[in-house]
């Protein structure tokens, strides 16, 4: 693999990295007009972290057996997954009014605390997983198992605080 190939290949893991999470953060000011919310997709898309976390697990565990081909199959469908969950979430964010956590005293702190990290960490996750999927894509398992000691357990908490926030959050959609 030549270093031209490589460059371009960073450049265009680095600016989707940038690009998902504005294009993201823009769309939040977008509402389609005269469509109805989609009101279904949360729990839906709350299902669907569900599933990564465990898919995440397994995938773990499949690669420490030897398995590669099944912790590859693994990976791909987390990925497919991670982005159907982020078709989901713009759809529902244009179609529907963001909904304000109604929890009082400490639990709204708490709250607060796992959203803002799930948050940034899941912008961080953007890059890390396509570099992860790029080393294993070319074959450079030792920058691949590197590298997935810190995305797999920040991809596993964004996972697993995505159910959690959808769980506190629940009670007030309208």
């Amino acid at each position: 693999m030549n270093n031209k190939f490589l460059r371009r290949y960073n450049a265009i893991i680095i600016a989707v990295s940038i690009v998902i999470p504005i294009v993201v953060a823009a769309l939040f000011t977008v509402r389609i007009p005269n469509v109805a919310p989609l009101s279904m997709l949360p729990p839906i898309y709350a299902s669907i972290n569900g599933v990564t976390a465990v898919l995440l697990v397994l995938a773990v565990a499949q690669i420490k057996r030897g398995n590669r081909k099944n912790h590859e199959r693994l990976m791909k469908i987390n990925i497919f997954l991670s982005l159907l969950f982020l078709l989901m979430y713009i759809a529902y964010h244009i179609t529907s009014d963001s909904t304000p956590y109604g929890g009082e005293g400490m639990i709204r702190y708490v709250y607060f605390f796992i959203l803002i990290t799930h948050i940034f960490l899941s912008v961080a996750l953007i890059p890390l997983v396509l570099f992860t999927y790029k080393h294993a894509v070319l074959g450079h398992f030792k920058a691949h198992t590197r590298l997935s000691k810190i995305t797999f357990p920040i991809w596993l908490y964004v996972a697993v605080t995505g159910v959690v926030v959808y769980f506190m959050i629940a009670p007030y959609y309208g």
